[in-house]
This record gives C-alpha cells, sequence and structure tokens, in this order.
C-alpha cells in the first residue's frame, strides 16, 4: 500500500465494496460464505439508515483498503450510548500497515467529539490473535464478559 490514508462515512454508493468486504471478511474468519443478495440488502439497509449502523471506510490512492461498521447500544447505566464495532476488514495486502490503526482513530475522534458515546466494545474470534494483539495495542482491554446468542 502506497500513499496517504483517507477516512471518510461511507455512503449509498459504497454499497457493492462494503458486499465484497463482508464477503471477504466471512469466509476468511469463519469459513461461511454469505449469500450476497441478502448480504447486499443488509449493507444496503444500513448504509440508507443511520438509526441501524453507519460503516467507516479506509482509502489508499483512491481505492477503498478497510471498514468497519458501527451499530449502537443504548446504556443506561452510563446515560450514553456504547458504539459495537463490527464487519472489521482489511485486504490482506494492506494489513499491517495502519489501515484499522486509522479507522479506529478517526472512530474515536467521532465518538470524543460527540460527548455521549460512553465505550468502544467489538467481539472477535477467539483464534483471531493477530485482530487481539491489534485491539489490545490500540488500548482496548479484554472484557469479563461472555457473549450468549440465539440465531432465529
Amino acid at each position: 500500500m502506497s500513499g496517504e490514508l483517507n477516512i471518510r462515512q461511507a455512503g449509498v454508493d459504497d454499497g457493492e465494496i462494503i458486499t465484497r468486504f463482508n464477503a471477504a471478511m466471512a469466509l476468511e474468519s469463519e469459513g461461511i460464505s454469505l449469500d450476497r443478495v441478502t448480504l447486499r440488502a443488509g449493507v444496503d439497509a444500513a448504509l440508507a439508515d443511520d438509526a441501524k449502523a453507519f460503516y467507516l471506510l479506509a482509502e489508499a490512492d483512491g481505492n477503498p483498503v478497510g471498514q468497519l461498521m458501527v451499530t449502537t447500544e443504548w446504556s443506561d447505566w452510563r446515560n450514553g450510548w456504547i458504539w459495537w464495532i463490527q464487519s472489521v476488514y482489511v485486504k490482506p495486502e494492506a494489513r499491517r500497515q495502519g489501515v484499522y490503526t486509522g479507522l479506529y482513530g478517526r472512530l474515536t475522534e467521532m465518538a470524543n467529539a460527540r460527548g455521549d458515546i460512553r465505550g468502544m466494545r467489538l467481539y472477535v474470534m477467539r483464534e483471531n490473535w493477530p485482530a487481539k494483539r491489534t485491539y489490545e495495542a490500540l488500548g482496548m482491554s479484554h472484557s469479563h464478559y461472555d457473549l450468549y446468542e440465539t440465531e432465529l
């Protein structure tokens, strides 16, 4: 990767690249081939409605190289919002070059500017040690919570 990294909020015209990045991330991290029609519809729904989520895209030389998505959770304990970082993906050839650091830094700036964001969280596959090291290097710490889920 060469050139300056540009971090911007994704818009409705970015649905195809986000869909491609999400499909690549799911295949790489979980061995899952996502249904592209459903995935694209989900991405488009989020891009059309900030209440669902928003995406940040990282670009180098005008080409997308990484992304993250943010969803929100209200915390009554903290009287503010928790931002959940999801759908993190950096193209393999752009890894270890500061792409996620740039995305996370921009997100932190946005959270601080708002004033009502009380924390940022994410979940990561148990064996994804490179990602865990990256998150820890940026000051995130392992939570004392375990994640449980029910798929419907």
